[in-house]
């Protein structure tokens, strides 16, 4: 039996409205305001959830914001373990514009944290038995020390589960180095882990061996927007391209490609599916508005599209 974590140290509580158009200084009326939870490792338990795995979302709680947040989480059904810290919770705001068909992101800093706050979600994991995966993801928000993802990674050999990583900047460089099971950059952050530029083609597969074959990570799935995304590892590679579709959405995408990778690897699937899987949650997390997040029957069928049946 498997057993996921989630770590999400720079939640936030989603809100999501809809406007006819954006207009620079004019009073606009906007539909009514939707909440969800929000943050990287948090969305990823939420999709893991709709995709029928269950996960414990661990997460920073601050606020009235953290508890709106708790409570959104409860309602969805998702088991979590919320660390109480003085810091509020931040907001983000989704707005979509009806006349163009765009979405507007707005995504606000974190108030500073505690070490006392951070160093607990360390005491959580190192505490916890029987982890199969964990899965850090999103950005640090002040306070934390930007080697936090690599301080995990060491946690996680030492508890001998599977650590996945869904970060940028410094952070990223960190827990590269540490090495960990499975890396997710982008084009931007593995061409910023491998000092090179402009990476295509066959470069993009060197570049990722590269980062593997000097133990920062097993697996390395690269995001490359249009192009889908790439699965490396030392001996394999595959890459999956997303069907088109209408984007109504974007929020969450990455979030979702993540949760569907996990639900293929809990399933011991071939490398090739858990890319394809990702890929079908990632795309069906676009057909919805604001924060929903991938349905399952969206990810079925686009799975089954993208398999050929």
């Amino acid at each position: 039996m498997y057993k996921i974590i989630t770590i999400t140290l720079n939640p936030s509580l989603d809100k999501s409205t809809t406007v006819t158009e954006l207009v620079p200084e004019n009073k606009m009326l906007c539909a009514k305001t939707s909440l969800a939870p929000g943050g990287g490792g948090i969305n990823v338990s939420r999709a893991l959830h709709k995709l029928g795995i269950e996960s414990t979302a661990v997460f920073l709680s601050g606020g009235y914001t953290g508890k709106k947040l708790e409570e959104l989480l409860l309602a969805e059904q998702v088991d979590l373990f919320a660390i109480t810290t003085e810091a509020v919770t931040r907001e983000n705001f989704i707005v979509f514009e009806e006349e163009k068909k765009l979405q507007y992101r707005f995504g606000m800093q974190g108030e500073t944290v505690s070490e006392d706050s951070w160093q607990t979600v360390l005491d959580y994991v190192n505490k916890a038995s029987d982890i199969s995966y964990i899965v850090a993801s999103g950005s640090l928000p002040p306070g934390v020390p930007v080697n936090f993802f690599a301080r995990l990674a060491a946690i996680a050999k030492r508890v001998q589960c599977k650590l996945i990583v869904d970060t940028s900047g410094e952070a990223l460089k960190y827990a590269a180095k540490e090495g960990l099971y499975l890396l997710k950059p982008n084009l931007n952050e593995l061409a910023s882990l491998t000092g090179k530029t402009d990476l295509t083609g066959d470069g993009i597969v060197l570049a990722a061996r590269e980062i593997i074959n000097r133990g920062g990570c097993e697996i390395m799935v690269v995001s490359m927007g249009a192009d889908g995304a790439l699965l490396v590892t030392a001996e394999e590679q595959y890459q999956v391209k997303p069907p088109q579709v209408r984007v109504m959405s974007t929020v969450g995408a990455g979030d979702s490609m993540v949760g569907g990778m996990i639900y293929a690897l809990a399933k011991k699937w071939s490398y090739k599916e858990v890319l394809m899987y990702g890929v079908a949650a990632g795309t069906a997390a676009t057909l919805q508005l604001g924060t929903e997040l991938c349905k399952k029957e969206d990810t079925e069928r686009i799975f089954a599209g993208l398999n050929g049946e």
